[in-house]
């Protein structure tokens, strides 16, 4: 076996790529700029779709299809860059999950503004200090995150995409796990690994604080403490994983919602967010509801808020198979106005692999 001819071969196609890549950049920089001359979005959340649809169609191996997608994720995030100085607020600060979402949907080329709350990242799209922002709106065990909701009833910004992150939580400390006695985390993260932690840890003191990556630090920081995180989190202020997937459910999942000025165009695959309230009278729900069935659209999920303007009167949230323009939802979403003392549409954008 002559190794060096191998080499040479994979020098060869290591140039090959390397001017393709930027023979492609140079295409994306000339849309770039007949996009800014439209006034259109840079970023599109359909064509993004589009382009994954083509190289998964396109792979046929030996390369993995997740890493053909994290390859031309890469790819794409660097033509984000050069188009564009594109800025992300998320929720933050760095390293918790939602930073963990948004790098996994824009790549590590853009650049990203932590933020202390929801609101400051609703607050940066709406001031155009971001282009985008990356909020969490539920989680599989815990549930909705309401705050992410009460935000939407009160904002013209639309959903133009959503991501699905799979939570590994890993227990993080430069302390050896026998003198683990306080453990820092989310709340919520706490009710995501109890069963674990009751079983593990029975005597430990759970403080809960306002992110995960607080949680890290102040682990760093106190004698016998410990944190919740992510391993992006163990990564990036290099402490102990003592032990990993500790979350009671396998498969626990958190959705994140990317906002900004307008919504997707169709890709054939979507979903559309609504929030409407309706008389305060018998049946009123279920008479808007209908509509939907009337219309064959599957409903996948519901949730309700108050609506901060008078005592027991509720605003309801739902998302729905389809996007706005199809002809069929569109009947319904006009229907459904109808019914409703207000309706707006939040957004449809392409639906997330889960």
């Amino acid at each position: 076996m002559n190794l060096d001819n191998f080499r040479n071969q994979i020098d060869s196609l290591d140039s090959e790529i390397v001017r393709l890549l930027n023979e492609r950049i140079n295409v994306v920089l000339e849309i770039g700029e007949a996009k800014k001359e439209a006034g259109a979005e840079i970023y599109v959340p359909s064509r993004e779709r589009a382009v994954f649809d083509k190289i998964k169609s396109l792979n046929e191996g030996p390369l993995p299809e997740e890493s053909a997608h994290a390859i031309y994720r890469e790819i794409m995030s660097a033509a984000l860059a050069l188009e564009t100085e594109m800025k992300i607020a998320y929720l933050g600060p760095e390293a918790t999950f939602t930073h963990q979402a948004a790098r996994n949907k824009f790549g590590v080329s853009v650049d990203y503004i932590p933020t202390s709350t929801i609101g400051e990242v609703f607050g940066r799209v709406q001031s155009r200090t971001a282009d985008y922002g990356v909020v969490p709106i539920e989680n599989s065990t815990e549930g909705a995150v309401t705050h992410t909701f009460d935000q939407f009833a009160t904002t013209p910004l639309k959903i133009c995409s959503e991501i699905y992150l799979p939570i590994s939580l890993t227990l993080l400390s430069d302390q050896p796990r026998e003198e683990i006695t306080l453990v820092f985390s989310k709340q919520e993260v706490f009710g995501q690994c109890r069963s674990w932690l009751n079983a593990n840890l029975p005597n430990a003191k759970l403080s809960p604080v306002d992110s995960t990556t607080k949680a890290v630090q102040l682990a760093l920081e106190t004698p016998g403490a410990a944190a919740i995180a992510s391993v992006m989190a163990s990564d990036m202020y290099d402490i102990e994983v003592l032990a990993e997937n500790i979350q009671d459910m396998q498969g626990n999942t958190t959705r994140f919602l990317v906002i900004g000025q307008d919504y997707s165009a169709s890709t054939g695959s979507d979903k559309t967010s609504i929030v409407f309230g309706v008389k305060h009278k018998a049946g009123a729900l279920y008479d808007a509801l209908s509509v939907f069935k009337k219309d064959n659209i599957n409903m996948s999920k519901i949730e309700s808020r108050p609506s901060r303007n008078k005592a027991w009167e509720y605003y309801f949230f739902v998302d729905i198979d389809g996007h706005s323009e199809e002809p069929q939802v569109k009947r319904a979403l006009d229907e459904l106005q109808e019914h409703c003392t207000l309706m707006t549409v939040l957004g449809s954008y392409p639906k997330a692999e889960i």
